[in-house]
């Protein structure tokens, strides 16, 4: 008799064939399934990454400490410092003058123009009168003109040997820049005001000269002509009267100047002139070359005027005066009223803590500014104080060494994550 394991079929034997090979497909359709879900899962994480708010880029820049001097910057002319307008010593006919604008001239040389003098009425006492007070008003203008020229001697001598100490001390050190500089801009001012008391002394000599002409044409009336010369060095600036006319004492005729006697002259608004001083540096530029110039504010005129701007609005301004400093040879181009740009010194700190001023932004009544933080932006509130267009002085809110956002855009907030570009 068989034994159960012998006549019990085996587990496959009786199975169709059919039902072996349908595991195959399921396996497949399970391994599809999988994949299927896989890709959807990756396709919705990415969608969801690519919604997800990424970092601004944006550039950054370092509060730190340093130099800060504001300017006031305003437009400028240059102008002769003494000029001399040489008129009629006496009536009579004047001859043409043949001058022209820019032609050189040489004090008591060069003739500028002759004048035949016409007849004096009969018994004129008054004329004559007038004439002497004339030569007495010319000779005292003379004596004055000399005496202020000997002081302005003394003091340029006092203020170059002033300089002389402070070079000599410089060179021990025991002498500050500042005093350095002040020293050196005194002994230059002073020998301007030397030129400018000899040139006084030149035109008060000729107008002497000239009121004596008058007088002894007075005397003798039947004199010869009386020839007009330039009373000091320079070149004709302009021709008053060119044509041969008859002319009365006084009218004006030619006028003279030294080109290379220039000056700068600024009209500022009050508010600004208020902070300025003499030895003020000024930086002139847009006057046709390179490099800038250098000058100084040698005065600042105490009255002011009423100037209508372009916009219609009426605002106090006040003439400011400086001197060029050590001009080069391409600057003596510059003629009068030749059109420049001014840059006027009117505060200066050495150790400011300073942000670009494209960090600021204004809210409200208050000054804030994007700090970078841990790669997000963090909105601090700071306190400024005086700006030159490029960077503004910090008085609190910020310290040295945080890294600020330059002209953020609308899209940065407070908390929005931000990373530097670059």
């Amino acid at each position: 008799m068989p034994s159960e394991m012998e006549t019990s079929p085996a587990p496959n034997a009786t199975s169709p064939p059919w039902e072996v090979k349908s595991k195959r497909p399921i396996r497949g359709r399970m391994v599809r399934k999988f994949l299927l879900w896989v890709f959807l899962i990756a396709l919705v994480g990415l969608i969801a990454w690519g919604m997800m708010p990424k970092p601004i880029e944006v550039e950054v820049a370092t509060v730190q400490r340093g130099p800060l001097t504001v300017h006031v910057v305003e437009e400028g002319r240059t102008r002769i410092r003494n000029r001399y307008v040489v008129a009629a010593p006496l009536a009579g006919q004047m001859q043409r003058i043949t001058l022209r604008a820019g032609d050189e001239v040489k004090a008591g040389e060069t003739v500028l123009t002759v004048i035949e003098p016409a007849a004096i009425p009969l018994l004129d006492a008054r004329s004559k009168a007038q004439a002497e007070a004339a030569v007495q008003a010319a000779d005292a203008a003379r004596l004055r003109a000399r005496e202020a020229l000997r002081m302005a001697k003394t003091a340029e001598q006092f203020a170059a040997s002033n300089w002389k100490r402070v070079q000599s001390l410089n060179e021990k050190g025991t002498v500050s820049d500042t005093d350095r500089d002040n020293a050196q801009r005194e002994a230059e001012m002073k020998e301007r005001e030397v030129q400018a008391a000899e040139f006084a002394e030149k035109v008060a000599a000729h107008e002497l000269e000239q009121a004596q002409a008058a007088l002894l044409q007075i005397d003798n009336p039947g004199g010869a002509q009386v020839q007009v010369k330039a009373p000091v060095n320079g070149v004709v600036l302009r021709i008053h009267q060119e044509s041969a006319m008859v002319v009365s004492p006084g009218t004006p005729l030619v006028e003279l100047g030294d080109p290379d006697d220039l000056e700068i002259e600024a009209e500022i608004l009050s508010r600004d002139a208020v902070a300025m001083k003499t030895g003020t540096p000024v930086v002139v530029d847009q006057w046709g070359g390179e490099p800038a110039l250098k000058a100084a504010v040698r005065r600042v005129e105490p009255a002011a005027f009423t100037k209508v701007s372009a916009l219609g609005v009426e605002e106090q301004r006040v003439l400011v005066l400086s001197d060029l400093i050590d001009p080069p040879e391409a600057a003596k181009k510059l003629g009068d009223r030749f059109r420049v740009e001014v840059r006027i010194a009117v505060w200066t700190e050495n150790d400011a803590l300073l942000i670009p001023a494209g960090g600021l932004f204004r809210e409200g009544m208050e000054w804030k500014t994007f700090v970078l933080d841990a790669g997000k932006a963090r909105s601090v509130t700071v306190q400024v104080g005086r700006t030159d267009g490029r960077v503004t002085q910090v008085l609190g809110g910020i310290e040295a060494g945080a890294q600020v956002l330059l002209h953020p855009p609308d899209t940065v907030l407070d908390g929005v994550a931000v990373r530097p570009r670059g």
